[in-house]
């Protein structure tokens, strides 16, 4: 009987991603609203509390290698979302608070959104390490596009109910909705997680091991997956790729405004014609990747370099729109600018679901890990820089609209180093066994032992070297 989980239970996962992305939409926007609008705060407070949620999830890594561990992803993923959505509660309640009490309030904030930065991780690495293992390779580009769609359905629908019920506003109101939000994602992830992941395999023996041995075990984890020379350098593709990204996010609505003349009606549609356009770009490569449309289209390397290619071209586009003015057909420009992030990010997506599997065993929640860290960092940092940059460019070079034109360029630039990246993924590992010299004999392919057979290799040796690799893995699992 097959492993693999039907589109059923992708779509449970797919419940489990909206939960998450509904207890995040509250905290990283209505709060952030409340704190500028309501309460006359600077908006660097609230963007400064964002970037640290992001910035704690370098934690990922090791959230990734205590799944491993254990053997076992669905705890991790509902412990990680209680955290989370007492993050949120606490996020609110600092938000309230701070009408009042602003030290206090300020610091149960930088508590609160540490810690849904923390269930981030917890949660969201552990829901990807249990999509790529349980998720046939046919299907992986469409069951990503379907848990990603069903994560912006969940943006969009708590945004609007939340609206709905915050008015009028009230600190009291405020922390009630948060707390309704965060008890139904709970909920909703317990249910969804009920019996989607089966039961653990059997396996080495692991003792339980005391802090310092843990500790020792993950730093040894972590270095095995860094030699890696897929994992490492996807990890620098995931940060190049998605600095790229979320640098131009920030700064594209001021450019309408500046350089086209947009109302603020007018660059917040504008910013709808971007999000429909990687709608399209996720469905297409869905449909060309797992051969829904009668056959595959290209493989999701293929996809996710030729994203980012198009991505460039569309951000170049952006330049001469800088240069040329209002004749630029600026709407278009954007929706293929969105199309092209959202082919490249599903095609990332399920290469990173591929190559979780890939390596030293019983290493996945630790590859899985490092590349979420990356790119929250990135995304982190992406704001900052390009928001930085516009400064810059715009104090150095007279026309506002040329000094945007120069960002664009240079993250025009970011995106074709990315596609030089993605380029190599994969390629050495495809070519030869060579990606399989980290990874123990007794978790090599069948068709290897097979071969080696075949070659003249007698049987009791070739259960030997097994036996051996096997002790070898035994003894890692024991350092911990």
């Amino acid at each position: 009987m097959s492993d693999h989980i039907g589109w059923g239970g992708v779509a449970r996962l797919g419940c489990v991603q909206a939960a998450l992305g509904a207890v995040v939409v509250i905290t990283t926007s209505t709060l952030n609203r409340v704190m500028v609008v309501e309460l006359a705060l600077p908006a660097l407070l609230p963007g400064l509390l964002v970037a640290l949620h992001y910035m704690v999830q370098v934690a990922r890594p090791r959230m990734g290698h205590g799944s491993d561990v254990g053997g076992r992803r669905s705890p991790w993923i509902l412990g990680g979302m209680a955290v989370l959505a007492a993050g949120g509660l606490g996020a609110s309640a600092a938000t309230a608070w701070m009408a009042t009490r602003p030290v206090a309030g300020l610091v149960l904030a930088v508590l609160s959104f540490a810690a849904v930065g923390l269930g981030v991780a917890a949660a969201g690495t552990s829901l990807l390490v249990l999509l790529a293992k349980r998720v046939a390779p046919q299907r992986r580009a469409a069951a990503a596009t379907i848990v990603w769609m069903m994560m912006i359905a969940g943006f969009a629908v708590t945004a609007g109910v939340a609206g709905a019920l915050l008015d009028p506003y009230s600190p009291a109101r405020l922390v009630a909705v948060t707390a309704g939000v965060g008890a139904v994602a709970l909920l909703v992830t317990a249910i969804a997680l009920y019996g989607v992941e089966g039961r653990a395999r059997p396996g080495p023996a692991v003792p339980r091991p005391r802090q310092a041995a843990s500790a020792a075990g993950f730093r040894e984890a972590l270095s095995q997956v860094w030699a890696e020379p897929a994992a490492r350098r996807f990890t620098i593709f995931v940060f190049v790729s998605m600095l790229a990204f979320s640098a131009q996010d920030l700064i594209l609505e001021p450019f309408a405004g500046i350089a086209f003349g947009f109302t603020p009606g007018e660059s917040t549609a504008l910013a709808g014609v971007q999000h429909g356009g990687v709608l399209l770009g996720m469905i297409v490569v869905a449909l060309a990747g797992s051969g829904l449309a009668g056959r595959r289209l290209g493989s999701l390397r293929a996809w996710t370099v030729a994203g980012c290619i198009a991505s460039a071209l569309a951000l170049a586009g952006l330049v001469l729109a800088g240069l040329l003015g209002p004749g630029w057909p600026l709407r278009a420009n954007v929706f293929l600018l969105g199309a092209a992030n959202g082919a490249f990010s599903i095609a990332a997506i399920g290469s990173m679901m591929r190559l979780a599997g890939e390596g030293r065993e019983a290493r996945e929640g630790v590859r899985m890990g490092l590349w979420g860290a990356a790119q929250a960092v990135a995304f982190g940092l992406g704001g900052l820089i390009g928001t930085g940059a516009s400064d810059i460019a715009r104090w150095a070079i007279a026309s506002p609209a040329t000094a945007y034109a120069v960002v664009f360029a240079l993250e025009s630039l970011l995106f074709l180093v990315a596609a030089a990246l993605a380029s190599t993924i994969g390629r050495e590992e495809a070519a030869s066994p060579a990606g399989d010299r980290d990874r123990p004999a007794t978790h090599r392919p069948a068709t290897d032992r097979l071969g080696a057979r075949a070659r003249g290799l007698p049987g009791r040796a070739a259960l030997s070297r097994g036996k051996a690799a096997h002790a070898a893995t035994a003894s890692i699992f024991q350092s911990r």
